[in-house]
């Protein structure tokens, strides 16, 4: 489809390629990383002097109306906010923690305890509200040891506070028992605040983000000024109209995150943007919330996962205000945290042409918490799903044989120095010449022209061999699997390990699936979805129609079975941020997979509902 793209300012850095002769590969930008700030909060005293009026942030009161703080008054609750900590005695032995999710107060104290040098960690509210058992809420605050604990609602979050009430941390909060945060924002500050930031350098810990390892228990990710920092100005050089037009952006993405909580909050502050908190989330109750907020605010560029963009496409093929609304003055829409499919991609440019006569720049590119997260960006001419794009200035990478794939590992002062009071997995995070191993492997879009950027290949801990000694890329073949599955899939896990072929463990999307059977009611449990012959019927087609285009066992999936019972954050299958751990939902099912496995798949109440691909007898 011809047609124009909304002109913004991207930015790219030719690159440098040098191959050594074990088949390493060095890529640096050429171009310097321009000077950064000491302190994030340079920007807010900064912007506090030249638009002491703009709005800095906004989320929806109680009567649904916007509650705004503009940058004057950010700067002046942060002081006060910041003596209030010093005074408690707070530091990197006593730093704090926040619990609960995205709101005003948060943001607040978040950057209140940056401002004096304070570390604080936001914690991911599933850990206090999903949770049963608490164990991954008291493994953080055992490696914290944490002076203050902050939630939005004590009573709320009563449970979680009584797991962990032996830490001694003092209890602040917005609404319920313990201390009110309105105290906080009383506190009168004094020269130690100004003393407290001029003491804070590029090393100082500025945030600890947790994330989940192949254990599933959680590990502290130190952010230090310098990573936050010199990520902005990393940004900045890439999407080069952020330094145009302060951005205002519509965003649910969690500030336990990284890229919630340092890329967007982070862009947003250092160029004197405006974030208007979304109060929803890529979930049917969720969407009506974030459809509510975009009829309401454009952006000026828009942050989601693949997700979120499918069912925000869904909303505006049949609501024109929404789409006129949203496509008015958005010039960037970035997703990361998986691949997007080419169908909500294609929607996407059809939509805004529709509406704009415009398609808008989708971008995407590789990063991690332990990267603050930017560190590859795609260019303008090869942004499209699965590719990653080149290191971005400031950001050197290097690729490392492993098995027949090339492994990720970067440097730069955007790298993590390592986990919080984790010696070991600070070691294994880092090869002998200092480069952090994200673990994913890349490939060249175009081997001829490596100047065109890389792909994702896959997580190299993910992949393995069948019985054949052929191994298998799980992370292709898992984003192909959903894509061609969609939209009856939500998630997918990739087994055959030592076997002789693949075979798959389906997260269905129960609404989707319900569609395919007239005769499932509204309230039909997920036992009786998957059970039904039709919805069967239509993963055995989708499931055949891959096998017989496959190429080779490495991409031929010959059995499924569809799972009535959703992943256990508990069991550490599914992440705090929604995502699976392949590894955890096969060691808890092991005999799910085993009955795949079976000469005759049992199908008579006994066992699982197994799917065949109508292709090759397997048995």
């Amino acid at each position: 489809m011809s047609s124009k793209i909304r002109a913004v300012r991207f930015e790219t850095s030719p690159v440098a390629f040098d191959e050594r002769a074990d088949g390493t590969v060095y890529v640096t930008p050429t171009a310097p990383l321009p000077e950064y700030p000491v302190r994030l909060t340079d920007r807010l005293d900064h912007w506090a002097e030249v638009a002491p009026d703009r709005v800095f942030i906004a989320q929806r009161d109680a009567d649904d109306d916007w509650r705004t703080v503009s940058y004057g008054g950010l700067r002046a609750s942060v002081r006060a906010i910041g003596q209030a900590l010093l005074d408690r005695g707070l530091g990197p032995e006593r730093p704090v923690a926040i619990l609960s999710g995205n709101d005003i107060e948060h943001v607040l104290l978040g950057l209140a305890a940056q401002y004096v040098g304070i570390p604080h960690a936001p914690v991911s509210p599933a850990y206090s509200l999903l949770s049963t058992d608490f164990e991954n809420l008291k493994h953080i605050v055992g490696l914290l040891t944490p002076g203050l604990v902050f939630v939005s609602d004590s009573a709320q979050f009563g449970p979680a506070l009584a797991a962990i009430a032996d830490c001694g941390a003092e209890t602040v909060a917005t609404a319920g028992p313990g201390t009110p945060f309105a105290n906080l924002l009383d506190t009168r500050p004094t020269g130690a605040v100004d003393a407290a930031n001029r003491a804070i350098g590029g090393d100082t810990v500025a945030k600890i983000l947790f994330t989940s390892g192949s254990t599933g228990m959680p590990k502290g990710v130190i952010n230090t000024q310098r990573m936050i920092c010199s990520n902005q100005v990393m940004l900045n050089t890439s999407l080069a109209f952020l330094k145009d037009d302060p951005p205002v952006i519509v965003d649910w993405l969690p500030w336990n995150h990284t890229f919630g909580g340092n890329h967007n909050v982070g862009l947003v502050l250092f160029n004197g943007g405006s974030l208007y908190i979304d109060d929803g989330a890529p979930t049917p109750a969720g969407m009506k919330k974030t459809v509510r907020n975009l009829r309401d605010v454009a952006p000026t560029v828009y942050f989601n996962v693949p997700k979120g963009y499918e069912s925000l496409v869904e909303y505006m093929r049949t609501d024109d205000a929404l789409r006129e609304k949203f496509f008015s003055r958005v010039g960037m829409l970035f997703f990361a945290g998986a691949g997007m499919a080419d169908h909500v991609w294609q929607a996407l440019d059809e939509l805004a042409l529709q509406t704009c006569g415009e398609t808008i720049q989708v971008m995407t590119g590789l990063g991690a918490t332990e990267t603050a997260p930017f560190a590859l960006c795609c260019t303008v001419d090869d942004a499209f799903s699965g590719a990653v794009g080149l290191p971005v200035p400031g950001v050197k990478l290097k690729l490392v044989p492993v098995a027949d794939k090339l492994e990720a590992r970067v440097q730069g002062p955007n790298v993590t120095p390592g986990y919080w009071r984790q010696p070991e997995a600070t070691a294994a995070a880092f090869d002998d010449e200092g480069y952090y191993q994200f673990g994913d492997a890349l490939r060249s879009i175009d081997p001829d022209r490596p100047e065109r950027g890389y792909l994702f290949d896959g997580r190299l801990s993910e992949d393995f061999k069948l019985s054949s000694a052929t191994w298998v890329s799980v992370g292709p073949l898992r984003a192909g699997f959903i894509t061609h599955c969609a939209p009856y899939v939500n998630d997918v896990v990739i087994a055959g390990e030592n076997r002789d072929f693949i075979s798959v463990l389906i997260f269905p999307a129960l609404d989707a699936c319900r569609t395919l059977d007239p005769t499932l009611g509204v309230d039909a449990p997920a036992s009786e979805i998957v059970s039904s012959q039709a919805v069967r019927a239509r993963f055995e087609a989708l499931l055949t129609e891959l096998a017989t285009v496959a190429s080779g066992s490495s991409r031929r999936i010959l059995r499924a079975v569809l799972l009535d019972a959703p992943p256990s954050i508990d069991s550490h299958e599914m992440t705090d941020k929604g995502s699976i751990n392949q590894k955890a939902v096969l060691r808890n099912r092991a005999a799910l997979v085993d009955s795949m496995y079976d000469p005759v798949p049992r199908s008579d109440g006994r066992g699982p509902h197994v799917i065949d691909a109508h292709l090759i007898d397997v048995s």
